[in-house]
């Protein structure tokens, strides 16, 4: 029985694709192995300066450490509402989309198309064609080049994946500072105002002994001087703690004076315990945000060069479409004619004038960067630890010294104001010990709070303020830092 002429037709063209497909697997196989550029690995110490640990579970809400109910509810309500972060979630997403576009291409397209036409010649009758098809396409990714641009994509989206975790770091880290701040501007201004107090009764005290004859004007205008230069210093703290209040609300997306009254009681300046901020492994350094999409920007510079790696090979297409062709709608399910066709290609570049071998330089190059980055982003990353802690011990030192100055100062300016008011002593002795007590209570109040921005400086260092989804962490678990070779 002899075989139509249109299904010998197809066979033909099933087996050119097939010897097509043939063609392009013996070239894939002869292609050359890529020199790729390494970057030296970064040898981390084995622990901080300090001895102790933490564990990423503590380090992912570190705000609560500090028993503030108002610091975790303003850290809580930024995370949510601040404009940036929403910026950062919005261009994941993005990233997030292109990567399932590129996803998808690997897959073979399918298009339903029809249509109707009719047409008359001269005094002829009109007549009518309707067609309906399906259009089949795929490009076979022998050499990688699509899988490559895959991964490009899926390293961009992991990159920006970390970027949002990073945005969500310094955010947290960036309004416990400036509630800190705000604790401690508070406490000046308490500060200055009781010593204020103090002030105005030794003006009154003075100005009475004046009256009696047993001081002289002189000492009467040295405590003015000193109750109004005290005075002088509230307006500008007042000024302060509003600018504290402003920076705090628009943090957690609200409008400037949003806060003013919930922040408007003064409250201690909050102190995270000492025993779990002495020191964290250095294994909690890939917690940082900022090294893992070093490490995604690595991934996605190093499928690049593979993408203009594969533009030097061969690409291989396979196209076909299926339809029916009838006079009427109705012919279209009954009696229909059967149109197919099938269309396989190959596509070698043979002159481009040197082209692809500059782009496969440039992805190299942009490669050797991404590494660079990384190192200097890890190098940067176990200063800032050592720099925080460096920073604690000194402020811890400085502040037991400062509460002790401070004590003696207090006990100083109250008998200095007894012994004056009994004519012991004159009354420089007095402005002289009231004028230490306010400087060292600003400096205990100073250094406090550089101690509780100490802490959250160390927190933000070790990348606190995040949690990575517990399934992609254990699915991307990195290697240790000192021992990975991108």
């Amino acid at each position: 029985m002899a075989l139509p002429h249109s299904f010998l037709h197809r066979l033909r063209l099933q087996n050119c694709a097939a010897a097509c497909l043939m063609t392009v697997a013996a070239l894939s196989s002869q292609a050359a192995t890529m020199d790729l550029p390494h970057a030296a690995p970064v040898a981390l110490p084995s622990q901080w300066s300090q001895a102790g640990s933490t564990t990423p579970d503590s380090l992912a809400s570190w705000w609560e450490l500090f028993n503030d109910p108002q610091l975790s509810a303003l850290v809580t309500q930024a995370l949510q509402a601040n404009p940036s972060l929403r910026k950062a979630t919005a261009a994941l997403q993005q990233a997030r989309a292109l990567r399932d576009a590129k996803q998808g291409a690997l897959l073979p397209g399918l298009n339903a198309s029809s249509s109707g036409q009719r047409s008359q010649t001269n005094e002829q009758a009109a007549t009518n064609v309707f067609k309906a098809g399906l259009d089949a396409s795929w490009e076979p990714d022998l050499f990688g080049a699509q899988r490559a641009t895959l991964n490009a994509s899926e390293g961009d989206a992991q990159a920006q994946e970390a970027t949002l975790a990073d945005a969500q770091v310094s955010l947290a880290a960036e309004v416990a500072l400036a509630y800190l701040q705000l604790r401690g501007q508070q406490s000046q201004l308490t500060i200055a105002q009781t010593n204020l107090t103090s002030q105005q009764e030794t003006l009154q005290l003075t100005d009475w002994r004046a009256q009696a004859g047993v001081t002289t004007s002189l000492e009467v205008a040295q405590a003015r001087t000193a109750v109004e230069q005290t005075r002088a210093e509230i307006p500008t703290l007042q000024a302060s703690i509003a600018a504290s209040q402003h920076s705090l609300a628009v943090l957690t997306g609200q409008a400037p004076t949003a806060l003013v009254s919930a922040l408007g009681t003064a409250a201690p300046i909050p102190r995270a315990p000492e025993q779990l901020a002495m020191a964290f492994p250095a294994d909690t350094l890939r917690q940082r945000p900022d090294v893992r999409a070093e490490e995604a920007r690595i991934a996605a510079a190093l499928a690049r060069v593979q993408v203009a790696e594969a533009a030097r090979y061969p690409t291989f297409s396979i196209g076909g479409s299926l339809g029916l062709s009838a006079v009427t709608l109705a012919g279209l399910t009954n009696g229909a004619s059967v149109l197919s066709s099938l269309l396989a290609s190959v596509s070698l570049p043979v002159f481009d004038g040197g082209a692809n071998a500059a782009t496969l330089r440039a992805q190299k190059a942009a490669l050797v960067q991404a590494q660079a980055s990384y190192q200097s982003t890890v190098l940067t990353a176990l200063q800032e630890v050592e720099d925080a802690l460096a920073a604690l011990r000194g402020h811890r030192a400085r502040l037991q010294h400062l509460q002790s100055a401070a004590t003696a100062a207090e006990l100083a300016a109250l008998l200095a104001q007894q012994r004056y008011a009994s004519g012991l002593i004159d009354f420089q002795t007095v402005l002289t010990t009231q004028r230490t007590l306010l400087s060292a209570q600003n400096s205990v109040a100073n250094t406090t709070t550089d101690l509780g921005t100490g802490y959250v400086r160390l927190y933000k260092a070790l990348g606190g303020g995040w949690q990575p989804d517990a399934a992609a962490a254990e699915a991307a678990t990195p290697a240790p830092l000192s021992a990975r070779q991108p």
